[in-house]
């Protein structure tokens, strides 16, 4: 069933207002049977204040037992199918940074590496080389290829991550990354996944062939590898899918990439969580739906740190009363998947949703975590399906048949 070709003739304008506020890989696990996950550990008064209010539940990224990326968990939360809207790594970084992708366009997610004398990785990710030193790395490296036929955008990101983008006739972008994910191996070559992608593979190995060449004399970065390379993705936007005005307030260029391709504005340029909320109460009447992306949920699960994981989840809290105090109609807080420090990487299990409104039916839950919420009264559903609630709830859903 396509949802969006469901809703689209029942959607009727208001003045509501819904927020989103997204803490990424969210869900988490207890360090022992029968004990607390980070979020249940967490002090979280302003959440389990919504979630007595409203009503909560288990959303499933993808489909039960897939971990997704962060791309598939937010596209799912933006209520897109994320196993038929594939985007890739490549295209969010590079509209991340402002970069604007034309039809054709092959775009690639770089990481400069260590190679050693043999002409092995001997880090995958350069020192982690800071960004100021990158930076100047990135200016030679885009000074210094040259591709016949093909124009080429070299574009830094931060640290060792920066953006490469190829233009010219006849480029697909179905290629494997050349990134082996270990070290003591050389760099793999690019491989065709089909007969359209011949030629960017070529030019992406002719571009790691050159940039060895021109960085041979630097201490970190005398490499690269060439990741999520891919092509503009076709997705539809949230005016044109839900008849909202959209807005994304998010720190890290990735997740300003993935907000700007289903049409979202980028506003404001907030670093903290802080700062994020002034430019929420900024711009609140300027826009229907608002994404609000908190970061520090996932890397702190990623590092396999619990308490930390569990202090950033109190932050994430403590913004709470900033947004209802600017008298939303809907306000949605969840994550994009799971990120149990016991496994230190995004993993399958449902992610803990509450969806406040002003005219919800409310359940029985009166705190926020994944034990009350495998009680909620949203149950566990696909997070395809959550925009359509927050619509509903928004009243922007006129009735359906006669």
């Amino acid at each position: 069933m396509d949802i969006h070709a469901l809703i689209k003739p029942l959607l009727q304008k208001n003045d509501s207002k819904i927020v989103m506020y997204v803490g990424d890989g969210l869900g988490g696990l207890p360090q022992q049977p029968g004990g607390k996950t980070e979020l249940e550990a967490a002090s979280t008064p302003n959440l389990d204040k919504l979630a007595a209010e409203g009503v909560s539940g288990s959303s499933i990224p993808v489909a039960p037992g897939i971990s997704p990326g962060s791309g598939p968990g937010h596209l799912g939360l933006f209520g897109f199918d994320p196993v038929e809207y594939l985007i890739g790594r490549g295209a969010l970084e590079a509209t991340g940074i402002g970069f604007e992708l034309k039809e054709g366009d092959v775009a690639i997610r770089a990481n400069f590496c260590t190679l050693d004398a043999d002409g092995n990785i001997a880090d995958r990710r350069a020192g982690r080389i800071p960004s100021e030193e990158s930076f100047k790395v990135v200016e030679k490296l885009a000074a210094g290829i040259s591709i016949p036929g093909t124009e080429v955008f070299v574009k830094p990101v931060k640290e060792h991550r920066f953006v490469v983008v190829f233009r010219g006739a006849g480029l697909v972008g179905n290629v494997a990354d050349t990134d082996p994910q270990a070290t003591g191996v050389p760099p793999l070559p690019a491989v065709a996944r089909d007969d359209a992608s011949q030629k960017t593979a070529k030019i992406c190995d002719e571009f790691i062939a050159q940039a060895k060449k021109i960085l041979a004399d630097e201490p970190k970065a005398n490499c690269c590898t060439l990741r999520g390379i891919t092509g503009k993705p076709s997705i539809p936007t949230y005016e044109e899918v839900y008849g909202l005005k959209a807005a994304a307030i998010a720190v890290y260029p990735m997740y300003k990439g993935l907000a700007q391709l289903v049409g979202m504005d980028i506003i404001g340029d907030a670093q903290t969580i802080d700062e994020q909320m002034e430019v929420l109460k900024a711009n609140w009447d300027k826009y229907d739906f608002f994404f609000i992306h908190f970061k520090y949920t996932d890397s702190t699960g990623e590092d396999g740190n619990f308490d930390a994981k569990v202090k950033r989840t109190e932050e994430y809290d403590s913004a709470v009363p900033k947004i209802m105090e600017l008298g939303p109609d809907v306000v949605i807080a969840t994550g994009d998947h799971s990120t149990p420090s016991m496994l230190a990487s995004h993993s399958w299990h449902p992610v803990p949703t509450l969806l406040w409104a002003k005219n919800c039916r409310t359940d029985a839950c009166q705190t926020f975590g994944e034990a009350e919420c495998l009680h909620g009264g949203l149950g566990q559903f696909e997070a395809k399906h959550l925009m359509t609630l927050a619509l509903a709830n928004a009243g922007r859903l006129a009735k359906f048949g006669a």
